[in-house]
């Protein structure tokens, strides 16, 4: 894998962590896990975002700050290419740590519309301590929908994008 070619390297020499109990959780290889997951490599960067390790877990080689800056007019969007119509559930990856925004925004674009659901990325994820549930929504085959994080009302704190995970859904479990 090689870092997006629009984002700004990391400054953080390899090795050099701030948990590292945490090292075990990094995913090195994003088509391991179950599901379309898109890593950061493969998304859409608006504003300078910076590369960084230093804070574990991650998928692949790393992940995305915001540096604090340009609040409001930095996103990065994450566009998957599914396999067929249905739903699913939709799981962000984000480091944790007492640094992070409070109320991130992510902006799922799904078959019926938008939804945009604010994360606290001080708070460890449930799932494997590296992803957060969005929510479950009704997607289109292809590459109609996405998933973005915005730096918008986010000045408490870094915001990190690293990884979208698109985890089918059987239509029998979504009705119960």
């Amino acid at each position: 894998m090689k870092p997006h070619p629009d984002a700004a390297p990391n400054i953080h020499p390899p090795g050099e962590v701030d948990r590292p109990e945490l090292v075990p959780f990094i995913v090195t290889a994003p088509n391991a896990l179950p599901g379309i997951v898109v890593d950061e490599t493969e998304a859409t960067l608006v504003g300078t975002w910076q590369y960084s390790t230093h804070t574990p877990p991650y998928v692949g080689i790393g992940y995305l700050q915001d540096q604090r800056e340009g609040k409001g007019r930095k996103s990065v969007t994450f566009t998957p290419r599914l396999p067929h119509d249905g739903w699913y559930e939709v799981r962000v990856a984000h480091c944790y740590n007492v640094r992070r925004a409070t109320n991130t925004p992510v902006t799922v674009h799904h078959a019926d519309g938008d939804a945009t659901v604010r994360i606290n990325q001080r708070e460890e994820p449930p799932h494997g301590r590296l992803f957060r549930s969005i929510g479950t929504f009704r997607f289109a085959a292809g590459k109609s929908g996405w998933v973005r994080i915005s730096t918008e009302g986010t000045e408490n704190g870094y915001v990190i994008a690293d990884a979208v995970q698109w985890l089918p859904v059987d239509p029998k479990e979504k009705a119960r």
